[in-house]
C-alpha cells in the first residue's frame, strides 16, 4: 500500500488517529448522488447513498459515490480521518482518488476487493487496508469492520454499536441482499454472510444501505424466514 497510512497491527491501535475529546454529539449525515454503475459491459443509472459519521469536528466517509462536491458539503469542514469503502464496485469508488485528495483522508478497503478496485482504477492504490474484525475509532465511538462477502469478494459492513446502526453497502437491503449474478459474486456466499454475520446482530440495528431506504436486521431476518434463511 502507498505510504502515509499504518495499518501494522498493534494491540491497542484503534486504527485511526488518537482523537481529542469530542466537541457534539455523534451524528450520521445523509445525502444521496446519482451516476452510473458499469459491470461485466452494462451500465446502469443508479442512485447512491452517502453516509458521514461523526461529531462537530471529526468524521468519518463510507464510500465515495458519483459526486465529490456533495460529500464535501456533508463534511463541513470537518477533520475526514478516513474513507471507508464498503466494495470496489465503480459506483462507490469512482472518486475515492479525488475525494481522498479534497478531504486529505486515506482510503480504506478490503484487499478481497483488489481485482474489482482494479476495474476503475488499474494500478493506482488505495491508502490502507480493511480486515474483519477491524477497529476504529471516530468522536470516542467505535466503528466495528464485518467481512461480509457475496456482493464483491471484499464487501465489508461497518456496526456502530453505540448507535445501533450498520452501515451495510450493497450487502443488504430493504427487501433482502445485495445483487449478484455478476462477475465476483455469489448468492450463496452472501446468504451465509448476512446469516451468519449480519442476523445474530440485535434485530433492532438500523441498516444504512449503499442504495434506497432503511431497514433493520430484525426486519430483513423476518423477511428471510421461510424464503432462503
Amino acid at each position: 500500500m502507498s505510504a502515509g497510512y499504518d495499518r501494522t497491527p498493534d494491540p491497542e491501535d484503534t486504527g485511526l488517529p488518537e482523537l481529542p475529546a469530542p466537541r457534539g454529539t455523534v451524528r450520521v449525515d445523509h445525502a444521496t448522488t446519482t451516476g452510473t454503475f458499469s459491470l461485466d459491459g452494462e451500465t446502469h443509472e443508479v442512485e447512491n447513498n452517502v453516509w458521514v459519521l461523526g461529531d462537530d469536528a471529526t468524521c468519518v466517509v463510507f464510500d465515495a459515490p458519483h459526486d465529490v462536491a456533495t460529500v464535501e458539503r456533508l463534511v463541513a469542514g470537518r477533520e475526514c480521518l478516513a474513507i471507508l469503502l464498503t466494495h470496489a464496485h465503480d459506483d462507490h469508488v469512482r472518486f475515492a482518488p479525488e475525494l481522498s485528495a479534497a478531504l486529505e483522508a486515506p482510503i480504506l478497503l478490503s484487499p478481497e476487493d483488489r481485482e474489482v478496485w482494479s476495474l476503475t482504477h488499474g494500478d493506482l492504490e488505495w491508502d490502507g487496508d480493511v480486515a474483519d474484525g477491524d477497529e476504529f475509532v471516530v468522536a470516542g465511538t467505535e466503528i466495528l469492520a464485518i467481512a461480509t462477502p457475496g456482493h464483491s469478494p471484499g464487501s465489508t459492513c461497518y456496526l456502530v454499536p453505540d448507535l445501533g446502526v450498520l452501515f451495510s453497502g450493497d450487502t443488504l437491503f430493504e427487501g433482502g441482499p445485495g445483487a449478484t449474478g455478476r462477475s465476483f459474486s455469489s448468492r450463496e456466499t452472501i446468504e451465509d454472510s448476512i446469516r451468519e454475520r449480519l442476523f445474530t446482530l440485535a434485530p433492532e440495528t438500523v441498516v444504512h444501505t449503499g442504495h434506497g431506504p432503511d431497514t433493520t436486521i430484525g426486519a430483513e431476518r423476518e423477511r428471510a424466514r421461510g424464503d432462503w434463511l
